[in-house]
């Protein structure tokens, strides 16, 4: 699997691109999971985030997951040469890709080799379990979920924003999290300039500045 987690900052997904597709120059097409933003409509952050992705000068294909059943889902994947995973609320995001069941058609293709790029809530839902994201986002925010399973594409869970910078996540709630879920949960804390990189297995937190 090729797989790119970051907390906040773009720096590492242009190197990723190339690096784990076949782009040699060629403009890709992304596919852009906006689910944990929905809620945000055009807050100043979700515009940031969407015009960073946009900046790499490649095609991106818009895609909601809650309102996409899981064969048309299937066959946009199909045709991305990767999928990035938005930032906004963890809970909001997972509760849309369980409800649709699109958490099993993102979950085999990326394993097929489809590359995942993940950011803040989109990198949390990429482990095993999102309980450590509990303090840092509100499980209020997918009232129909009855557990907060990860899809498991790693085997452990990313605490973002870990350096405290960014004022919804001060240190002393980083802090907390980590004193609350580091005994029951293995935990990958990453600053809003690092990222999570997994290819195959190996897995590498590597600089992602602006």
């Amino acid at each position: 699997m090729k797989i790119l987690l970051l907390s906040r900052q773009p720096g590492a997904m242009a190197p990723f691109l190339a690096e784990s597709t076949d782009a040699a120059g060629r403009r890709l097409r992304l596919g852009y999971v906006d689910d944990a933003q929905v809620a945000f409509a055009e807050a100043p952050f979700v515009r940031a985030e969407r015009e960073s992705v946009e900046a790499l000068g490649h095609e991106v294909v818009r895609v909601t997951v809650r309102e996409t059943a899981p064969a048309d889902l299937d066959r946009t994947l199909a045709d991305l040469d990767a999928v990035y995973v938005a930032s906004g609320s963890t809970f909001a995001l997972l509760e849309a890709l369980r409800s649709s069941g699109n958490d099993t058609v993102i979950t085999r293709h990326v394993r097929a080799g489809l590359p995942y790029i993940g950011s803040s809530a989109g990198s949390i839902i990429a482990g095993p379990d999102a309980t450590p994201a509990s303090l840092l986002d509100d499980p209020a925010d997918g009232p129909t979920l009855t557990g907060l399973a990860g899809l498991a594409l790693i085997d452990r869970t990313v605490i973002p924003h870990a350096d405290g910078q960014l004022p919804p996540y001060p240190p002393e709630l980083i802090s907390r999290t980590l004193e609350q879920y580091a005994d029951d949960y293995p935990l990958v804390p990453l600053r809003d300039d690092q990222a999570l990189l997994i290819d195959g297995a190996t897995a590498t937190v590597i600089p992602s500045s602006p």
